[in-house]
């Protein structure tokens, strides 16, 4: 049984999308992000960065003490070498995988995440904050777009570099894009979002829409962290 630390963020539908995927059981804990659930003690311990998602491990492959990892691209990939599935076994295809996953990890995440903050939470509108975040979303579309002019899925066969980029186009209209500037990221798209297991995935989250608030009343929760955060 795999304890999953979420809330419904792209990061958060990555291991969910993973564990229905593989059907691997679960057990769902919800950590509001918006009412400040990430900086519980409990949590801490699991995810010393206050950041979802997290799992605890109940039945790790060693058989000893239950393993927690944070870190959506840890998560995936230990999953993933837990089940033996979503990653080449071979060294060549699992270097294709881990590359793109770290490509996300260290791109289009956080450069999605940032073109979020100023267009949708910063209190005021900065033009070229905005701008260089839009633009830079657009050129990371283009650059997986490119990669899927000659192959169904990012690595070939689905894997979890797919999982891991899917949620982050999803709000892309948010990220003030449009998919048919796309034609090959939009036909990779609709295929993810048609398969069964990322429909019910995001089932999942709907769940929780009650709980959502507005960004100006997340703001601070959010983003008024400093070292002092941590610190207390």
């Amino acid at each position: 049984m795999i304890d999953l630390y979420y809330w419904t963020t792209p990061n958060g539908h990555k291991i969910t999308m993973f564990l229905e995927e593989v059907a691997l059981p679960y057990n769902l804990i919800p950590i509001n992000i918006a009412t400040g659930d990430q900086f519980k003690p409990e949590f801490l311990k699991i995810s010393p960065n206050n950041r979802i998602p997290a799992i605890v491990d109940r039945e790790p492959a060693d058989g000893g003490e239950p393993i927690s990892i944070f870190e959506s691209g840890a998560i995936l990939e230990y999953l993933a070498d837990k089940t033996g599935k979503l990653i080449p076994k071979n060294i060549r295809g699992r270097a294709e995988v881990l590359q793109w996953l770290f490509w996300q990890m260290g791109g289009l995440g956080p450069m999605a995440g940032q073109n979020h903050h100023f267009s949708q939470y910063a209190p005021e509108k900065i033009p070229y904050a905005i701008n260089r975040y839009v633009n830079e979303t657009a050129r990371l579309y283009a650059v997986l777009d490119k990669r899927l002019s000659d192959r169904e899925f990012i690595a070939g066969d689905y894997s979890i570099a797919d999982i891991a980029s899917y949620p982050w186009i999803v709000p892309y209209e948010r990220q003030s894009q449009k998919l048919e500037d796309f034609p090959n990221l939009q036909r990779w798209f609709e295929a993810i979002k048609a398969r069964p297991a990322t429909i019910q995935a995001y089932e999942k989250a709907e769940a929780f829409k009650s709980q959502q608030i507005s960004p100006e009343n997340a703001r601070d929760v959010l983003f008024s962290q400093s070292a002092n955060t941590v610190r207390r």
